[in-house]
């Protein structure tokens, strides 16, 4: 179990909050209670006003049906003596009287009548004097006797049948806040009418306190969690400042030792293709001292051609000494215009073919292709690029027998030139032609070789040509042959 809690520590600690992080998670928390409180509170005035709509209509319907029943008793008292006694007759009257004027004393009640039907009309009664002169006197003809029709008459005529039919009470809510409540008017087992009573009860003022108090203890517990989530707030955010500032001291560090590793290595590979270039400069010296050995009046200007080239190859060599990154003025312009076929036949002439052990060891052929457009690239740049290519197949190819076919082709239709060098040999090792990450066939990859691996200063030759070639704008490849050995195809958009 510590194990396991563990574990989930070590998992959280791997993600990194900064101070924007923070302060979303802070307005988050803060927008998601503010919302949380205006839900609740409007849930609870929901609540509240659903409640007193019930109670409202509850209320109105039992003082209605409060006043029809005591009107109901107060009649079916009275006795035929009592209704001759003058004095008997003013006590009932007084009685009805009461029972109107005590419900309207409330603020809440506006009108109370009693509605019967007498023959093809409806007679409102709102007074105790035509209530008895109605129901005792059995006097439909008085003047105190309202027959005139109404909104009060006409509600009751919506309700009458059903009233007669159920006998229950009913309520018709206007602007939702008017109860008119119709409650049936029974005398000994009779259906004569209904008492009407409008109703407005009104308890706006519990709703707004419990509100209010709602809302007092809202701005409360928001302000605790406001306060809360403030300190919560300045802490962590005092806290990432404080790692902040420690992560950035650890990262500049590191990114000082960085560069000072990446600049030691920068140099350490320089050092190693000076070595590798200083050696193809040490090849070409000797050269150039034997031709000066057999220089005679017969061969002065074809050494002095020779030499010239050689010379200017060695500057080249120099150049490449004093730059990691060469200018690329200096490797393609339109001052430069070299002829391809002359620049390849010389290094196969005067470079490879001029070791005397190469005739059992090796065989060049050159097949130029004459209509090869000129280039506008330093000449001494294609030396830098054939040279490692066809060295490459002679340390690679095999013992014996080896043919290294150099050959250029112009494709017309495409404006493309094509410099084609392939052996017969061994051909490259399928690792070698697996490509990394970037794209690139690890061929072409610095310090990559398939030597002994105690010659430290391999693997160059191919990375050379590969970054001349692409510091020239053209295009380099590498592959097997099918009936054996290896082919390098450069390619040049003219």
């Amino acid at each position: 179990m510590a194990e396991e809690r563990k574990k989930i520590f070590e998992k959280i600690k791997e993600y990194h909050f900064e101070f924007k992080h923070v302060t979303v998670l802070f307005l988050i928390l803060f927008i998601f209670q503010l919302v949380v409180s205006f839900i609740n509170k409007a849930s609870i005035k929901n609540f509240l006003t659903t409640t007193q709509e019930w109670y409202q209509k509850e209320s109105a319907e039992e003082i209605a049906n409060l006043t029809a029943t005591a009107l109901e008793l107060v009649i079916e008292s009275i006795s035929k003596t009592d209704r001759k006694d003058a004095e008997q007759q003013k006590k009932i009257i007084q009685s009805f009287e009461i029972i109107f004027s005590q419900q309207q004393l409330s603020h809440n009640i506006t009108n109370l009548s009693l509605l019967i039907r007498n023959k093809d009309k409806i007679i409102k009664v709102e007074d105790g004097k035509s209530l008895y002169n109605l129901l005792i006197e059995k006097n439909y003809n008085s003047s105190e006797v309202n027959s005139k029709e109404d909104e009060i008459t006409r509600l009751y005529i919506s309700v009458e049948d059903s009233l007669r039919r159920t006998e229950q009470i009913t309520s018709i809510i206007t602007d939702r806040k008017t109860f008119h409540t119709f409650v049936p008017f029974v005398i000994r087992g009779e259906y004569l009418g209904a008492v009407y009573l409008r109703n407005t009860p009104d308890f706006s003022s519990i709703s707004n306190q419990v509100i209010s108090n709602y809302d007092e203890t809202s701005v409360i517990y928001l302000s605790l969690i406001l306060l809360g989530l403030l300190a919560m707030y300045f802490i962590s955010s005092y806290t990432v400042r404080e790692r902040d500032t420690a992560q950035k001291m650890l990262f500049d560090e590191h990114e000082e030792n960085l560069k000072k590793q990446i600049n030691y290595e920068k140099e350490l590979i320089f050092t190693k293709r000076i070595y590798h270039t200083h050696h193809k400069a040490e090849k070409i010296m000797g050269f150039i001292k034997e031709d000066l050995r057999t220089l005679s009046d017969n061969n002065i200007d074809e050494i002095k051609f020779r030499v010239s080239k050689y010379s200017n190859f060695i500057s080249r060599v120099i150049y490449d000494m004093k730059w990691f990154d060469p200018p690329v003025q200096t490797i393609r312009n339109s001052m430069f215009r070299t002829d391809l076929n002359e620049v390849i036949k010389f290094i196969i002439d005067n470079i490879f073919l001029r070791i005397s052990s190469q005739s059992t060891a090796f065989n060049i052929i050159f097949e130029p292709d004459n209509s090869l457009p000129i280039v506008n690239v330093n000449e001494f740049v294609i030396w830098e690029i054939i040279e490692p290519l066809i060295q490459n197949s002679i340390d690679h190819g095999g013992e014996s027998n080896l043919i290294i076919t150099v050959r250029t082709r112009y494709d017309s239709g495409s404006s493309k030139s094509y410099i084609i060098i392939e052996d017969n040999g061994r051909g490259i090792a399928k690792e070698l032609l697996e490509k990394n990450e970037n794209n690139l066939k690890l061929i072409f990859v610095e310090n990559t070789t398939t030597k002994t691996q105690g010659l430290q200063n391999s693997g160059y030759g191919c990375y050379i040509a590969y970054e001349m070639t692409r510091r020239c704008g053209w295009n380099i490849d590498a592959e097997n042959i099918s009936d054996g050995g290896c082919r390098f195809i450069i390619t040049i958009n003219n």
